[in-house]
């Protein structure tokens, strides 16, 4: 009885190791700070969501509730996420959680950012059998996208995610042991520029993710030699497409001034999505055992509702 319930501790500590989450944001190779409860909207952990119909999916645990502040960056920029497990700078995430990493979009909204508000604007599979989460972690955790030049000025969440894939062989939905894992997070990000360009803004996730997707059930194991990515196609506003990724670390430079406060952002230029704010559920998580090869890593864890009306030019 003690050894089992040892092992069962030992198993679910390793498990909790394996995770990510955002530690703050990188602006053209400058350091923005910490930006967890900040800027960012940061779960209590660093656990996977795996239920597509919960809110949990689109900015994680607690991504209902705003951040007070926002970080700031131009329309051209390359914003660059700090990812990490236990402390910054370790080894970020298990090698074998491999998957793609996708970055969307959306107005800024006060709430946990469910409905049909997003727009992607990258993601990065595999590339010669190397996968974005390989590519993360030989980074040391930084993954680059560059905001679209011609993005109008404002206020918006931009969500960067990696889906690990080592459990992905099954859906979530067939097996609640296993199934993709997901690891979102969104940042508050206010834009500047002159720039007309706005998103699309027609993505929901919890309608658009489904289990029966290739890119949310498929094998990281039988030598990939491309990816099926899950949601819309990249906006055609957008410089970044598939297949580019993050590239080596930046240098390390001193944290950036303070950035404005959620409350003090100057209004943007175009409408906003603004809820009052509310506290996401917490998702569903199978349990954690003790897993065996091939079962590498852990076991926890409308559509078109397209705008009422685009903002005009």
């Amino acid at each position: 009885m003690r050894f089992t319930a040892t092992a069962a501790t030992l198993a679910m500590a390793t498990t909790v190791s394996a995770h990510a989450q955002v530690y703050g944001l990188w602006v053209n190779g400058e350091d923005q700070g910490d930006g967890r409860n900040t800027y960012i909207r940061s779960p209590a952990n660093n656990n996977p969501v795996k239920d597509l119909t919960t809110a949990d999916i689109v900015c994680n645990v607690n991504g209902g509730k705003a951040a007070p502040k926002f970080a700031k960056a131009a329309a051209g920029d390359e914003l660059t996420f700090e990812w990490y497990h236990n402390e910054r700078g370790d080894d970020i995430i298990d090698g074998s959680h491999k998957g793609p990493i996708i970055t969307y979009i959306a107005p800024y909204t006060e709430d946990a950012g469910t409905g049909a508000i997003w727009t992607k604007i990258a993601q990065d599979g595999v590339n010669g059998g190397e996968w974005a989460v390989d590519k993360l972690i030989k980074d040391k955790g930084m993954a680059k996208v560059t905001i679209p030049s011609a993005l109008k000025a404002g206020k918006y969440l931009i969500r960067q995610e990696i889906i690990a894939g080592h459990e992905a062989n099954v859906a979530f939905s067939e097996d609640s042991a296993r199934g993709a894992q997901f690891y979102p997070s969104c940042a508050q990000v206010e834009i500047t520029g002159s720039g007309t360009a706005v998103p699309d803004q027609d993505f929901d996730f919890n309608t658009g993710y489904k289990y029966t997707d290739k890119g949310i059930v498929f094998d990281v194991y039988g030598g990939a030699s491309s990816y099926d990515f899950p949601g819309p196609a990249v906006w055609e506003g957008s410089s970044s497409g598939s297949g580019s990724g993050s590239g080596s670390a930046p240098a390390p430079t001193s944290p950036a001034a303070q950035e404005t406060s959620a409350a003090a952002a100057p209004t943007p230029t175009f409408e906003t999505v603004v809820k009052p704010s509310e506290e996401a559920a917490a998702p569903t998580q199978a349990p954690s055992t003790p897993v065996t090869p091939p079962k590498t890593g852990c076991s926890s864890r409308r559509r078109r509702a397209r705008r009422a009306a685009r903002n005009a030019l």
